[in-house]
């Protein structure tokens, strides 16, 4: 029926038939995509990884010459050669564990930047903290505070003060790595370790060298020499973490390089040139004897008697 209506509609109209016309019709608007930012990742890579190797490598042949000249020297004066050798020793497990991939962290830091007419946006970096390296330090510098402190004649509570502070040192440096960003946290835990680090200085560049200069004129000068090589080293430690770790402005493989410069000098060449000007100034010597050189033998053995007395 409907059909026969719709039939007789065009049988009655005149001309052409009326063309469909568009009309405006509510669209839904287009959106923009919202993609997630991606993080920003900063990690070790080719360069870095050769780095650490052939920093390895140094720091096993330094361990084998160091060992090699302390069976030169008796054993009641081997001490500088026995605290020198751990000290590449130590090294060169640390930067075993870095090559091979362990002893590394990866820290999430989250910017933030404030806009006046917009919202705040957020930007996330992800980069590679090597704490292996944190434990080599609490362990060698420790030592190499010992072998210029006993050069230099220093007390123990004087060392002992100077050890602690580079403890202290170390340790505030690595929270600082894994600070939070933006807060008083990061650069609090730098400034605590920059104040335990004048500690450290004091202790050597005074007291020490007051010491130094009432054994010989000879051990003084020598004295001045390697500890001022060594607060140069040690001074420059601080500026490549607030460049690297701190702001970031320097790659881990730069980062890794100019760490391997700095521990190749603090170490091996530290260690080389206090060996042998050691040999060739006696009063340096150490002799330690007794149980350092030749054990408890009978002094330590406990004698087992009857309830009679025999």
């Amino acid at each position: 029926m409907i059909i026969d209506q719709a039939i007789d509609i065009l049988k009655t109209t005149k001309g052409p038939l009326p063309l469909p016309t568009a009309t405006h019709t509510a669209s839904p608007t287009a959106l923009p995509t919202v993609v997630p930012d991606r993080p920003e990742l900063q990690f070790v890579g080719d360069e870095g990884k050769k780095t650490l190797w052939v920093v390895f490598v140094l720091m096993v042949i330094a361990s084998a010459a160091f060992a090699a000249l302390s069976w030169r020297v008796p054993v009641n004066r081997r001490l500088y050669h026995v605290i020198t050798t751990l000290i590449t020793i130590i090294a060169a497990l640390s930067y075993f564990a870095m090559a091979t991939g362990h002893g590394v962290s990866v820290h999430t830091i989250t910017i933030r930047h404030q806009h006046d007419h917009a919202p705040d946006t957020f930007t996330t970096i992800k980069r590679q903290v090597f704490w292996a390296r944190y434990v080599d330090w609490t362990l060698t510098t420790p030592l190499l505070l010992l072998d210029l402190s006993l050069l230099a004649g220093l007390n123990g509570a004087h060392i002992l003060m100077a050890v602690v502070a580079d403890v202290i040192m170390i340790l505030t440096g690595l929270f600082a790595a894994f600070g939070t960003e933006n807060t008083p946290q990061k650069w609090g835990w730098y400034t605590i370790a920059c104040i335990a680090y004048l500690v450290v200085i004091w202790h050597l560049a005074v007291n020490g060298r007051a010491q130094a200069r009432a054994k010989s004129q000879k051990v003084a000068s020598f004295f001045g020499s390697i500890a001022g090589f060594t607060l140069v080293i040690w001074t420059a430690y601080p500026i490549i973490w607030g460049i690297a770790d701190g702001s970031r402005h320097l790659s881990v493989d730069g980062e890794i390089i100019a760490y391997a410069v700095l521990d190749v000098l603090a170490k091996p060449v530290f260690g080389t040139w206090l060996l042998l000007t050691h040999a060739n100034l006696p009063e340096t010597n150490i002799d330690l004897g007794g149980f350092w050189a030749y054990g408890l033998g009978g002094e330590g053995s406990v004698r087992l008697v009857d309830d009679d007395g025999a």
